[in-house]
């Protein structure tokens, strides 16, 4: 079994995004979407599915992003008021 950095992908209501991948972005995608499916017994129909948690992984495991956030004091979870 492979040791990937995500694990099962959580429906969650999505915000519309729309953008190009390089074609080569894509067949790797596609190659991770089988590689999570085989080893975690879940298939993921569409492996642009996997860019959101990717993301996320990578920001919840970069410190410097992490630091500048805290020094910053930036929340995602903040209302702004118009």
């Amino acid at each position: 079994m492979a040791k990937l950095k995500l694990g099962p992908i959580a429906n969650d209501k999505p915000v519309k995004v729309t953008l190009e991948l390089p074609a080569s972005l894509h067949r790797d995608l596609t190659a991770y979407a089988e590689i999570l499916g085989r080893d975690g017994g879940q298939s993921v129909a569409d492996p642009v599915r996997l860019i959101v948690p990717m993301l996320e992984r990578f920001m919840a495991t970069d410190r410097g992003f992490a630091s500048a956030r805290r020094g910053s004091h930036i929340s995602v979870n903040k209302k702004v008021d118009p």
